[in-house]
């Protein structure tokens, strides 16, 4: 069994090669297999397959059993959880072809991985998407570095939400990672419990993307990252 003190973060690359399509689809539950099937865009569907059935293969070594006959239920507000093996938890993203994937025990996390592009609209994102604090601290970088920091904000904030369960209706610019520490949250929402209690991690994942996992366990010793394999 895994270690209980450590979060594992597994990293890859999205194949969405029909080599492994079928394999992938026969692991997936029937609700699974048919928000696939609702999915038109064949890349778009064959990612879904493919991070899905990735997701139970990596369940199944932890908890030793048929990824196949492993029962994933949905929260109020549509978090993934494990029906039988609540005490894991798991989260998962993916943007582009890289993907994702956090277990650890005990605790509520959230992750996210997002590929660094600028954009034009990326002033009006700080504005709608960072508190006050935080946007005073990216204004004044320099040029060259807001298009990185915007990015690193958003995914701690995106995966504090996601760890939460309540997903982007929470409110982005209600979760505020404090600029000079961000190890930690200024505020959270109240029905978050204290802010005290979630730490937020950046995972250096490459200079094409940023990636943050937040967990609100901080008995967890270490945080574990692997690549995935097909």
């Amino acid at each position: 069994m895994p270690d209980k003190n450590t979060a594992d973060i597994w990293q890859g690359l999205i194949s969405t090669e029909e080599l492994h399509y079928q394999r992938y689809y026969a692991l997936l539950d029937a609700a699974e297999q048919a928000h696939a099937e609702r999915i038109t865009k064949p890349v778009l569907h064959r990612r879904y397959v493919e991070v899905h059935g990735r997701l139970r293969l990596l369940l199944a070594d932890y908890l030793n059993e048929n990824p196949a006959a492993i029962r994933i239920g949905k929260s109020e507000h549509g978090k993934p959880y494990l029906i039988e093996h609540p005490q894991l938890a798991f989260n998962l993203s993916h943007s582009g072809p890289y993907l994702i994937m956090a277990l650890a025990w005990d605790c509520q996390l959230g992750i996210d991985v997002e590929r660094c592009k600028n954009r034009a609209t990326l002033a009006e994102l700080v504005h709608k998407c960072l508190a006050d604090e935080e946007a005073a601290y990216w204004h004044a970088l320099p040029d060259a570095m807001k298009m990185r920091e915007f990015y690193r904000f958003w995914t701690r904030k995106e995966a504090f939400v996601k760890a939460t369960g309540r997903g982007l209706g929470l409110g982005v610019n209600r979760c505020v990672i404090n600029p000079m520490h961000p190890v930690e949250f200024l505020r959270v929402p109240e029905e978050c419990g204290p802010a005290s209690a979630w730490i937020v991690r950046d995972l250096d994942l490459g200079q094409d993307r940023c990636a943050a996992l937040v967990v609100d366990n901080r008995e967890l010793a270490r945080i574990r990252v692997n690549d995935l394999t097909v």
